[in-house]
C-alpha cells in the first residue's frame, strides 16, 4: 500500500517496489494519476490496484484496505507518503487550508498506520514506513503547516514504536527523513508568491527516496536519513538552534523561490491536480536535482563498510608487526 503514490516520491516508490517483485496498491485522489501509476507498475510485472482515496478520511482508508485485502491479498507493507502543502507566511494561510494540510499530511499517516495495524497486529507481521522529512526536526519559513505535521508524525510514530515493543509485536514501523526532492508538488503548492516554488537546495531525485523506502521495507531499521543536507539540518538544529534560526531566516525564504518559470496547476490542498492529466514523479528541476546520494548509500551498506574498515585496520596492524 502506498498512499500519495501517484506523484513525486510516492510514484517513485510504486515503481521501485513493482520492479523488485512487490504487488502494489495505490491510494490517491487523482484519476489520471492513478491510471498512470498502475500502468507503470503493471509494465514492470506487478499486479497493481489504484483506489481513489482521501487519506484525511479514515473511513475511505479503511474501505480501500479492505478492497486490497480481497483483491490483492494480505497487506505486508504500508507506505504513508500522502501530503499537501503551501508556501506562505503562517499569518497568510487561511485557517481551513491549514487544517486540511494537517488532516492530509499528519492525520493521513495516523489513519494509514491505524488501518495497517488492524491487519498486521493479528498476523504479527508487516512493515509500516512513514515518509518524513528533515523538517520533522527543524521548522523553516513558509512551511509552518507542513513542518508542524511532520513534527507530529515523528512524535506519533515514536509512541507507536514503543507500544508495539511493549506488547511484543513483530510488526515494524520505520521512518525515512528526506531532503528537498524534485516533485510535481512544487507545481501545485498553494502560494501568493509570483516566483515559482522550489525545494530547498540541494535537490534530489525521488528515486533516491524510493530506494531508501524499499530498503526499510526489506531490512530492520528504525530510522534512516537521506542526503547530507538532511544530516546537517537535523544535527545543526540540535547543536546550534539559534544559528539555524538566523541562517534560515536570512537564506531560505528566497531559497524556496525560483525565477525559472514553469507549470502552475493551482493548489491541490482541497482537490487533486492530477485528476485529468498525469504529472509523473518528477517536477521541473531535473537539471538541478542529484540522482545519487552518498549518505543514504553508505547507510544502506554500513555493515559492509564497517567490515572493510576493520579489514583495513587489521591489515595495517599486521603490516606494522611484520615490519
Amino acid at each position: 500500500m502506498v498512499t500519495g503514490g501517484t506523484a513525486g516520491v510516492g510514484r517513485a516508490v510504486v515503481r521501485e517496489l513493482a520492479e523488485h517483485g512487490w504487488d502494489v496498491a495505490v491510494l490517491a485522489r487523482g484519476k489520471a494519476g492513478l491510471e498512470g501509476t498502475t500502468e507503470d507498475a503493471a509494465s514492470l510485472g506487478a499486479r497493481a490496484l489504484g483506489i481513489e482515496t482521501d487519506v484525511s478520511d479514515a473511513g475511505q482508508v479503511r474501505a480501500a484496505a479492505a478492497r486490497v485485502e480481497e483483491e490483492l491479498g494480505p497487506i505486508e507493507l504500508w507506505v504513508n507518503d500522502a501530503f499537501a502543502g503551501d508556501l506562505r507566511y503562517f499569518w497568510d494561510i487561511p485557517e481551513d487550508e491549514f487544517r486540511k494540510i494537517t488532516d492530509v499530511t499528519y492525520l493521513g499517516q495516523v489513519h494509514g498506520t491505524r488501518v495497517a495495524l488492524e491487519y498486521m497486529r493479528p498476523r504479527d507481521r508487516g512493515v509500516i514506513v512513514q515518509v518524513g522529512s528533515a523538517l520533522a526536526f527543524r521548522g523553516i519559513p513558509l512551511q509552518s503547516a507542513y513542518c508542524g505535521a511532520k513534527h507530529a508524525i515523528k512524535g506519533f510514530t515514536d509512541s507507536v514504536i514503543t507500544e508495539l515493543k511493549h506488547t511484543g509485536s513483530a510488526v515494524r514501523v520505520s521512518q525515512v527523513q528526506l531532503p528537498g526532492v524534485n516533485t510535481a508538488q512544487f507545481d501545485w503548492n498553494a502560494t501568493d508568491f509570483e516566483d515559482h516554488p522550489q525545494p530547498v537546495e540541494p535537490i534530489f531525485q525521488p528515486e533516491i527516496a524510493a530506494r531508501a523506502v524499499r530498503f526499510l521495507a526489506e531490512n530492520p531499521r528504525r530510522n534512516m536519513w537521506v542526503g547530507f543536507s538532511t544530516a546537517y539540518t537535523i544535527l545543526g538544529s540540535r547543536l546550534a538552534p539559534s544559528f539555524m534560526d538566523w541562517y534560515l531566516a536570512r537564506n531560505v525564504v528566497d531559497g524556496q523561490l525560483s525565477d525559472d518559470g514553469g507549470p502552475r496547476y493551482g493548489s491541490n490542498v482541497f482537490e487533486p491536480k492530477d485528476d485529468e492529466a498525469d504529472h509523473g514523479a518528477h517536477g521541473m528541476f531535473d537539471a538541478k536535482a542529484k540522482s545519487r546520494d552518498v549518505w543514504s548509500w553508505s547507510s544502506m551498506h554500513r555493515g559492509a563498510l564497517a567490515g572493510a574498515a576493520v579489514a583495513v585496520v587489521a591489515g595495517a596492524v599486521l603490516g606494522r608487526r611484520r615490519r
